[in-house]
């Protein structure tokens, strides 16, 4: 068990060193939306080609997740990491130097592949780099790549735009990628070996292997958090879509509207890590899972459907509590897979499940928005209170919930 130990890393450590790749990547996502109205007339796209910027993410998650799953396992996690800065980098160039808006997209879809070798290696990292009861504290600083890129990708794309154009925000986007990985380079220690000699390993191995047991991935309490995690996905990304247009329509102007809509992931940086601190030191991983999921719908729905004191209390709550919601799915997940050798895939399984759940929640919701404003509320918050109901059915007795060997 020492010589074991001695393979830990600093919690903290490794917790930022993650998350800062993933907001670098997470950027690169958001650099679109909040100035997607100057690429279209800059590109002459109308509003259904400018669409694909952001929804062809979503399509490399679908399509790429369970492969990159198997290639994190062949790989190392690191690796897997370090290969996704490389790919948005080297996306992001291909954009700069763009001059249609169908080549645009197709950079789009490079960044997209490499979103999803970060979300499907980034947990596997901490998992391996952190000791076992420091791991719900570092999941949730990791938790935080999503709110913070997107929150950062809103607030800086705009001004960045402003003032070196669309070309040099995304030659500043593909820098903060390369910094990020050069961070992660350093500071990770390596698991095996460098990206070449890992690939060398793979291609030579030979021989009868234990094969993991992949059907724990459809048992009940695996199927039951990856239902709720795709109510969660659903409704953020409703909410993050559609909440500035709901407040601007009410009169509010664009900047405060933004900062309304992303004001729970400012809160996030508080309420994650603390989520993944109560999770290590009670254990009481699906009562907060719970907890923090009835959270995100009722107020998903008042960020949809009111302004004034409400909207913002619904805003605060959705960060303190709601917003532990990543921290917890990356925290019972595992424990609910139950088996450490199955857990690259069944990771490549919960992004395909986040992409399948945002492209759901971007893509259905101007159907119910046809009914107006209210309909798309209610319905964000019936899929919150699903999500939650879900996770109160998982039984994590027998599944290795209290085994280090499940979070290594």
């Amino acid at each position: 068990m020492k010589s074991k130990s001695k393979k830990y890393q600093n919690h903290v450590l490794v917790a930022i060193v993650v998350v800062l790749v993933g907001i670098a990547i997470a950027l690169g996502q958001f650099k679109v939306p909040s100035v997607m109205p100057a690429i279209m007339e800059e590109f002459s796209m109308d509003v259904g080609s400018a669409s694909w910027l952001m929804s062809i993410f979503t399509f490399a998650g679908i399509f790429l997740a369970l492969p990159t799953g198997a290639l994190a396992r062949k790989f190392g996690p690191k690796n897997m990491m370090m290969a996704a800065v490389a790919i948005i980098a080297a996306g992001t160039l291909i954009g700069a130097f763009a001059t249609s808006g169908s080549m645009l997209v197709f950079s789009r879809a490079i960044e997209g592949i490499a979103l999803v070798f970060c979300g499907v290696a980034a947990p596997l990292a901490i998992q391996r780099y952190v000791a076992p009861d420091k791991i719900g504290f570092a999941m949730g600083v990791w938790a935080l790549w999503f709110s913070l890129g997107s929150f950062f990708g809103g607030v800086l794309t705009p001004a960045l735009f402003e003032a070196i154009g669309f070309r040099g925000v995304w030659f500043f986007m593909a820098a903060v990628a390369v910094v990020a990985g050069a961070v992660l380079f350093f500071l990770l220690k390596p698991s095996s070996g460098t990206f070449f000699e890992a690939v060398e390993r793979a291609s030579a191995q030979t021989g009868p292997k234990a094969k993991p047991d992949y059907r724990l991935l459809v048992k009940p309490r695996v199927l039951l958090v990856l239902g709720s995690f795709l109510m969660f996905n659903m409704v953020l990304l409703s909410m993050l879509s559609f909440s500035p247009t709901f407040l601007q329509s009410q009169g509010m102007d664009a900047g405060q509207a933004g900062f309304a809509s992303t004001l729970p992931m400012l809160i996030a940086i508080v309420s994650s890590p603390v989520f993944g601190m109560l999770a290590d030191k009670t254990g009481k991983v699906r009562l907060l899972s719970v907890v923090a999921m009835l959270a995100m719908g009722p107020c998903a729905c008042a960020l949809l459907t009111t302004t004034g004191p409400v909207m913002w209390i619904a805003a605060v709550v959705m960060g303190l509590v709601g917003l532990g919601s990543p921290t917890m799915y990356l925290t019972v997940y595992p424990r609910a897979v139950g088996d450490e050798a199955v857990m690259p895939v069944a990771m490549g399984l919960l992004i395909l499940v986040q992409s399948l759940g945002q492209f759901l929640g971007i893509a259905l919701m101007p159907l119910v928005l046809e009914s107006g404003w209210m309909a798309m509320g209610l319905t964000v918050m019936v899929l919150g209170l699903v999500g939650a109901a879900l996770l109160a059915f998982v039984n994590l007795r027998g599944s290795g919930e209290g085994a280090e060997s499940t979070v290594r």
